[in-house]
């Protein structure tokens, strides 16, 4: 086994025998200690994240990608958000609000620029003429599936390294706190009458 450039160098500039021997022990330790060092520790549930570290960095995940493929169609992740709502059901301006987490003249102005650009449109209630429902567009639904086809292959890629149960049983904890947040904001979730029709 040949020595590496450092220690030549060494052995070079050593002058009397014991420094040249205490280099070249050195390097027969290091050597050692290399070609028996232990294989990596498996990983445990000791090493496991906390619960509020976990759900912070998978959402820093999840908004960052979402973030990337709006910015590929020249929206804004909230712009994102609007049309992926919509995606599933007809709310009025008020229901948008609490889905979005924003106050209603944020989500009118939020409206009024998607419908501007022919990605959705105010249609009147059928249960309170005071009231519009928002709905998207053909084109506005069109560009909502094309953006959510492109995230779900960027989120099945952070999941890859679960199994399909597991993928399971994450998904069925998630809607339920989700439904369960949502229902205390007095939206449900899975309400079928808000169901936007696919003609529109």
């Amino acid at each position: 086994m040949g020595f590496p450039n450092i220690v030549r160098a060494s052995l070079v500039r050593v002058t009397n025998y014991y420094s040249w021997c205490r280099v070249l022990a050195q390097y027969t330790a290091a050597v050692a200690s290399q070609s028996t060092s232990p294989p990596p520790r498996p990983r445990t549930s000791d090493d496991a994240l906390s619960t509020v570290d976990a759900l912070a960095q998978i959402s820093f995940l999840i908004q960052g990608a979402l973030e990337r493929r709006a910015g590929e169609h020249g929206f804004s992740l909230i712009q994102t958000r609007l049309l992926g709502v919509l995606r599933d059901r007809r709310p009025t301006i008020n229901e948008l609000a609490v889905l979005l987490g924003l106050d209603k003249s944020s989500v009118s102005g939020l409206v009024d620029r998607a419908e501007r650009r022919d990605l959705v449109r105010r249609i009147p209630s059928t249960v309170d003429r005071r009231s519009v429902l928002v709905a998207l567009t053909k084109d506005g639904r069109a560009l909502a599936n094309e953006v959510a086809m492109q995230f779900g292959t960027d989120v099945a890629a952070m999941l890859e390294p679960l199994t399909t149960a597991d993928r399971a049983a994450l998904t069925g904890l998630l809607s339920r706190v989700l439904v369960d947040h949502a229902s205390n904001c007095g939206i449900d979730l899975l309400a079928t009458e808000f169901l936007a029709p696919r003609s529109t």
